[in-house]
């Protein structure tokens, strides 16, 4: 089996310092613009919240998603890898032909 090929964390789209300052802008601008449109602070903040809240789910699903993908992409590794021959070396008899 050969070695998983290494990766770049920085270039991946879950490179988790770069999506938390991102979410970090999109939440202010977020906040800017509902804050303007309402006049209210409560709500601005319960908006923000929520929409933060959102975020993170999106975040956590698109993990799960990349994370379900490289294991599906290493099991068809193994698959591949695996010998053709059927017969064990535990039965008994795995010496004839």
């Amino acid at each position: 089996m050969k070695p998983a090929p290494e990766t770049k964390w920085r270039e991946s789209p879950a490179y988790a310092p770069r999506f938390f300052l991102s979410m970090a802008i999109a939440l202010v601008v977020f906040a800017v613009i509902s804050y303007a449109s309402t006049g209210s602070i409560a709500t601005t903040a319960l908006r923000t919240l929520v929409c933060g809240v959102l975020i993170q789910v999106g975040y956590f699903l698109a993990t799960l998603f990349l994370v379900r993908r490289a294991a599906r992409a290493r099991q068809a590794d193994i698959e591949k890898a695996k010998p053709k021959v059927s017969v064990s070396m535990n039965e008994p008899g795995h010496s004839k032909p």
